[in-house]
């Protein structure tokens, strides 16, 4: 299975530091510059891994997040906010949208590396959670009580 990242940010040079970036990795990546073709691409594309901006035009980060956080159909799919904001209060606020891991710029390629790996295989880890839960609820469903 090939990742599927969305790099969401509407400076056209921090997209393009993030792709080089995650070039040598084997991951399809598509890219958004606000919030709302965010939402949309996140829905037709489909990504494993967002990496969000916070201050983007339409819809901030934060508002994002959350919107994808409280849909059933998007909730599963990481977020790394990955953003110039460092006050405590934004990082808390970002936890507070649902974000699942936080990163400051100027953006470390190692520490990204490292980041989007872990989160891509708690995701898959998460994922296969979910479809054994579905296969136990189905077979107990199917044996009825005894």
């Amino acid at each position: 299975m090939k990742y599927r990242v969305l790099i969401a940010d509407d400076n056209m040079a921090n997209v393009e530091l993030l792709e080089a970036y995650l070039a040598g990795c084997d991951y399809e990546i598509a890219t958004a510059a606000d919030g709302a073709e965010t939402l949309v691409m996140a829905e037709s594309f489909e990504p494993n891994l967002i990496l969000l901006d916070i201050m983007m035009p339409k819809l901030s980060g934060f508002e994002v997040c959350e919107e994808l956080k409280n849909n059933v159909r998007t909730r599963g799919i990481m977020i790394l906010m990955v953003t110039a904001l460092t006050e405590l209060g934004d990082i808390e606020r970002a936890v507070t949208a649902g974000c699942d891991d936080y990163l400051s710029k100027p953006v470390n390629k190692a520490e990204l590396l490292k980041r989007v790996e872990n989160l891509l295989k708690l995701q898959s880890v998460t994922d296969e959670l979910s479809r054994l839960r579905k296969y136990i609820d189905k077979m107990e469903d199917s044996y009825g009580p005894q």
